[in-house]
This record gives C-alpha cells, structure tokens and sequence, in this order.
C-alpha cells in the first residue's frame, strides 16, 4: 500500500520553514523515491572579506611556500587554516 503523504504547509518566513523541518519528518510530505541529483555549478560558498595584518617576513614566508605549491598564497592561508581548525 502507498504511503498517503501530508501536503507542505505554506510558510510566512525562512524561519518558519526551518523551524518545520527541525521538527517533522519530509519522508511524510515528500517521496524522496521520485527525487532528482540536481548539480548546481555556479553555487559557490560564501565569503567574507577580512583585513589581516601580518610582519612582512611572514608574509613572505607564506608567499614562497605558496609559490612552491603553484597554488595563490591566499588559497594557501585558507587551506592551512582548515588544517589547523580540523586538528581542535
């Protein structure tokens, strides 16, 4: 026998749809067997730019390395910082 599933209420806000989810469970709303893999290549993460003041000397440390890997330094910066955020 097919699951009856319960319609999607309409939400006035963001929030309010969060709020639902927290607490219901979608397979009563949704049949995820008729789901579709959607690929959204444009997606990227968002940023936010930061000023940071760091000596000159390791500045330049930072860009050598960097410059040994091919990779921007600034790239580097971010993976190491994931690095040592992931070790905590």
């Amino acid at each position: 026998m097919k699951k009856r599933l319960r319609s999607v209420p309409d939400f006035a806000n963001e929030n309010d749809e969060r709020r639902f989810w927290e607490k219901y469970d979608s397979s009563d709303y949704l049949d995820w067997k008729q789901a579709q893999q959607v690929v959204m290549p444009n997606l990227k993460p968002t940023t936010k730019t930061i000023s940071l003041r760091l000596p000159r000397h390791l500045l330049d440390s930072i860009k050598a390395a960097a410059n040994a890997r091919d990779v921007p330094y600034q790239s580097l910066i971010k993976v190491w910082l994931q690095e040592k955020l992931h070790e905590h």
